[in-house]
């Protein structure tokens, strides 16, 4: 695969593939991290004589949606970048190609919503191929839809023969291949969230990497039933009893340890306020539900954290949002960052995960924050991501 430094963009156009699906309240960007994050792509072109025709989805819109154009990301991208930024309202067509021939080198183009277009979704070799008839240069720097086979993903590469990730997709493949393929010892991956099921695939090929196995967050408790615990009114999946008890073999046979929540919060209604408690987590009573990981848990958690050189988290301990269920998240998020500080490396993704970490404002105190979700879930399950092969 061929480095973004490899390639001359002097008098050239690089069409740009990036991730600008940032949440909204009412009119107002409410967390622009992901348009930071292109931004050393995009001043990387422009220092180097090219010029820019930026491209991303926004959104789920079924139909040209006012809200979802974007439009309304043009003056957050225009401060962030201490740049002019040019907008046309269409993808393709006369209006696209008109402005695209007219960009001068040193200049940025915004596309429209790319999934104002059905055939973005569906791949549509036509939509791709026209889409790369405004430039000589593509670069996908999206890395959180790498894993959708859409036009401008992975259909549209084929098209350039000039092509690579950008700054943010090249470090991302870097950092996930230092805990894959690279790791220094001892690996330890903290894997938490509601359900269990949606990360069954994901600890199974981990488990050929990692030494350390910490499961926390609501999947802990169909664990501990699949042991014989009694978890009361705890969220859990009975039907999934059989893949834990696999697991933990599994994590037998390849003589990784695996850690789960001696002790729990817990309460009587999913509520903040309720009555709450600590107990063995084996034996929750009826009419309770576990909430949180208990003190015992978050030091034994935090010591094995603190001994790793590598670590990868996703997925929170407890229901962080409320504050009498965040103590436990909050306990292994400090525990991640101390460990980093020292010198291990950390690599946290998944939106509860970064979500909890911006939350406790650790975000400079981790190595690496993954700007995928379900991409970097299907990176972890050992998959290989459509929009990433295309660059091959």
């Amino acid at each position: 695969m061929k480095s973004i430094k490899d390639i001359s963009f002097h008098n050239k156009k690089a069409l740009i593939r990036v991730d600008f699906n940032v949440p909204f309240i009412g009119e107002r960007i409410s967390d622009n991290s992901r348009i930071l994050a292109a931004i050393p792509t995009i001043k990387y072109v422009l220092k180097n004589g090219g010029s820019c025709i930026v491209m991303s989805h926004l959104g789920r819109p079924k139909k040209r949606e006012k809200k979802l154009s974007l439009i309304n990301v043009k003056h957050e991208l225009e401060r962030l970048l201490d740049h002019d930024v040019i907008f046309v309202e269409n993808c393709i067509g006369p209006d696209a190609k008109k402005a695209s021939e007219e960009l001068m080198p040193g200049e940025v183009l915004l596309l429209e919503n790319l999934r104002f277009y059905k055939e973005e979704i569906a791949g549509d070799e036509k939509f791709a191929q026209e889409l790369s008839s405004l430039a000589d240069i593509y670069i996908n720097d999206a890395y959180g839809t790498t894993h959708r086979a859409h036009a401008s993903t992975s259909t549209i590469a084929k098209y350039f023969s000039e092509k690579s990730p950008g700054l943010l997709l090249e470090k991302e493949i870097f950092c996930l291949k230092k805990v894959l393929e690279l790791p220094k010892k001892p690996v330890t991956a903290i894997v938490g969230g509601a359900k269990v099921s949606s990360k069954i695939s994901i600890i199974a090929n981990m488990l050929k990497v990692i030494d350390n196995l910490v499961v926390g967050g609501g999947m802990a408790y169909t664990f501990i039933l699949s042991s014989g615990g009694k978890v009361g009114d705890s969220i859990c999946e009975p039907e999934n009893l059989r893949d834990c008890k696999e697991i933990l073999n599994l994590a037998k046979k390849n003589n990784v340890k695996i850690f789960l929540p001696i002790d729990v919060v817990v309460s009587k209604s999913f509520s903040n306020n309720d009555k709450q408690k600590e107990v063995d987590i084996q034996k929750i009573p009826d009419g309770w539900q576990g909430l949180d990981i208990g003190t015992k848990t978050r030091q034994k958690f935090s010591d094995v954290i603190k001994q790793s050189s590598t670590l990868l988290w996703n997925g929170p301990m407890g229901v962080f949002e409320m504050s009498s269920f965040q103590n436990g998240t909050k306990r292994i998020a400090n525990a991640v960052a101390e460990a980093t500080k020292k010198g291990s490396f950390s690599l946290v993704g998944g939106g509860d995960s970064v979500a909890a970490i911006k939350k406790f404002n650790l975000e400079d105190k981790i190595s690496f924050i993954s700007t995928g979700g379900g991409a970097m879930l299907e990176s972890l399950e050992g998959k290989v991501l459509p929009g990433i092969k295309a660059l091959q």
